[in-house]
Formats: C-alpha cells, structure tokens, sequence
C-alpha cells in the first residue's frame, strides 16, 4: 500500500508505519545525545502511544534504562485501512527498547476498565515486581465507568459566557472568528469524570492495593495552563475544571505517598501540537504564533526535550523536587515568559488570513500535525509501497 496523510478536520485518517518509526527513532537518537540520568528503573506509563506519554516512555527507557509498561488504546490495520498513529509509534519503540536490552510490553486497551488494570497488575507482577513510576497521560473523549457502566464525554466549552475569538482553519490557512458556548453543569460533570483525577486515583489505588507499587515511587499526571489570550477557553472552561480536579487529586496523593516516601505531582507542560490541542477553538492559532516567537528565541521544545527535561531536572535532580505555590512541576515557564507573551501578543492583534504565513510558523504547525501520524518525516519515501500491517508486542 502507497499511504498519503488524508485529513478530516483535525484528524488525520492514515498513519505512515515507516513514518512513524522514523518519528520514534528521531526522539531516541535526542535522548541519547543527551546526559543520562539516574531515575527510573520500572515505569508504568499509563498512555503510552504518543504525544507526552510516548516521549516519557521514550526517556524513561533510553535516558534512565528503564523498564516499562504502557497502556494505550489503539488499532491495528484492517482491510484497506492503516493502523493508528499510535499503535506504530509502540511497535516502534517496543522494537528499539528491546533491541537495547530492555523490556518492554503494552497492554492495548480501555485504561479506564477494571480489566486492563487488572491485566496490568499481572504483568507487573510476572515481570517487573514493582514499578517506581506511574505517568498518567491519558487524552480520551469519553470515559465508561467501571463502576456504575455510565459512559462520560467532555467537551471543549466556556463557563458561564460565550467566548469570541480568533481562530485559524490549520489546512487551508482562513483565520476567523469563532464564538464558544458555555457548557451546562452537566457538562461540566461529564469532563470533569473524563479529564480529571478519579481515574488516576483508581489506578494508584488498585496498584498499592495489589502491592506492586513500590516504597518511595512517583506518579505524575499531566496538565496545561496557557496564557490569558486561552484562558476563556482552556483554564476557566470545563477543560480547567477537570485539570483543577486532577490537581486535587495529586495533593491527596502526594500526602498518601509520602507516608511511604513517594511523591505525586502534576506537570504543567508547554503548549504542542497534538490530536487534543488541534481540536480546542483558539489554540492552534496561538500556537502558530507562539512557536514563531520561541524558534526565533532559540526556546522552542518539544514533546521530548520537555521529558527529557521533566526527568533530569526536575524528578530526578536530587533534593528536593521545585513546585509553585499550588505544588505543581512547571515545565512551561519559557511558554509564560513575559517577552514571549507579548509577542505573541503583539502577533494576535494583527494577525489575519492574509499575513498568517509572516505573522506565525503556520508551516511548522502543519508539519508537526503531520509528523503525528508518520508524515513529512526526513528520509522516508512516501511512494513507496509498504506493508500496513505491522504486530504489536
């Protein structure tokens, strides 16, 4: 199969396998020109398949020689469909780590059921004993109760008033105005049990309960903050309300924990192109501007060198883990920085359809949106006929 990127709004419908290996290897090679750090030796990577969670598998394996475990929940090719971006991206790395020695198993399913957890605990036990480390980055739309059997779904919506702003049509480059409507207290309800911190909660539950969590580890979630230009949308929407719980819920943990001399925390991480964020009104246009203004700055970072950074000079630095006033990692501190916000500032009074491509690095956020599923990868010959089907584990 010769396979082209076929884009339906802010999801691409094919992934590349040779892409998306390449992708992988490409995050592989930047941590190993790096210094290794004394970490992890057993992680548990719950969302495992790409953006944040595939590079903290990716650092945790290469830079702390790591063994690991991820969750996702991805499909592999049927008929004359690909496989999803993510099921490549962990064959990929589950080759690689392999290869250097280490082990590594993904358990492909609904990180929200009873059953995956349990299936998780298992392998744990068979394999690794303990994990040290528990990362919780999972992206979903809905959640199904394991519990009760009702099934959740967020939504991207203000609170209490509309919201209008600009926004920018990614594919074909027309900015406009889009307006947001608040969301109902039902609604809320329902992102908050999607995207807060009960789930993570469940999971550090049943694996303490089950004793393969071991003395002294460390979970940590991940969030995102912003600038003022998305707060309407993002922090003081329903997507803020759930992050607001998942920060509450590491505070209980982390009090929990440290009885055993464990940790929890919530990363704040910078904005970057992923599935979740090309899907939020606003933020791929602050985004484009916003990766303009850190490139020429020589302070852009992506998903990679933000782990990379998260683990050496943050978790595992020695001493005593630095946190702000609320006891969050913050990882976006050269995102918030005042002379690249009024910049970005500066971009967004003037910036329309006709000068996008001057203002912003439109190209590059397209680029990466593409390199997500294996596409516009150095080095890889998209016309060539190739085999769609690849195996996991």
């Amino acid at each position: 199969m010769v396979i082209k990127p076929k884009v339906r709004g802010f999801i691409c419908t094919t992934a590349h396998p040779v892409g998306c290996a390449a992708h992988v290897e490409e995050q592989i090679a930047y941590i190993q020109s790096q210094p290794r750090v004394e970490g992890t030796k057993r992680a548990l990577i719950i969302g495992c398949s790409t953006g944040y969670g595939l590079a903290t598998r990716i650092a945790a394996a290469f830079a702390c020689g790591a063994d690991t475990l991820g969750v996702c929940f991805e499909k592999p090719a049927s008929d004359n469909r690909t496989a999803t971006a993510g099921w490549y991206n962990t064959a990929a790395f589950e080759q690689a780590a392999r290869k250097a020695g280490r082990f590594a198993k993904t358990v492909n399913g609904d990180a929200f059921s009873d059953e995956v957890k349990r299936e998780v605990i298992d392998l744990i036990r068979t394999h690794m004993g303990q994990v040290d480390l528990v990362v919780y980055s999972l992206a979903s739309p809905r959640r199904k109760h394991p519990r009760t059997g009702e099934t959740y779904s967020s939504v991207l919506k203000t609170i209490g008033r509309p919201f209008t702003s600009k926004t920018v049509d990614v594919h074909t480059g027309k900015v406009t105005e889009v307006t947001v409507q608040p969301a109902t207290d039902e609604e809320i309800r329902d992102t908050i049990m999607v995207m807060g911190g009960e789930d993570w909660q469940m999971w550090m539950d049943a694996l303490e309960e089950a004793g393969v969590l071991a003395d002294g580890a460390t979970t940590v979630a991940y969030s995102y903050i912003g600038p003022d230009l998305t707060r309407a949308i993002y922090r003081d929407g329903t997507i803020g309300k759930a992050k607001d719980d998942l920060e509450a819920t590491a505070l209980r943990l982390n009090e929990r924990l440290q009885r055993r001399g464990g940790r929890a925390f919530v990363s704040v991480n910078k904005a970057v192109v992923t599935q979740s964020s090309s899907a939020i009104p606003v933020v791929p246009l602050y985004i484009s501007l916003l990766f303009k203004v850190m490139k020429e700055k020589g302070l852009h970072e992506d998903c990679i060198q933000q782990m990379y950074r998260l683990l050496a000079d943050r978790l595992y630095r020695g001493g005593e883990v630095p946190v702000d006033e609320q006891g969050r990692i913050r990882l976006d501190e050269l995102e918030l920085r005042d002379d690249v916000q009024a910049a970005v500032m500066s971009g967004w009074e003037r910036v329309d359809t006709d000068n996008l491509a001057q203002l912003t690095d439109i190209e590059g956020y397209r680029r990466d949106f593409l390199r997500l599923f294996g596409f516009e990868m150095d080095g890889v010959d998209y016309d060539a006929d190739v085999n769609p089907e690849v195996p996991l584990g």
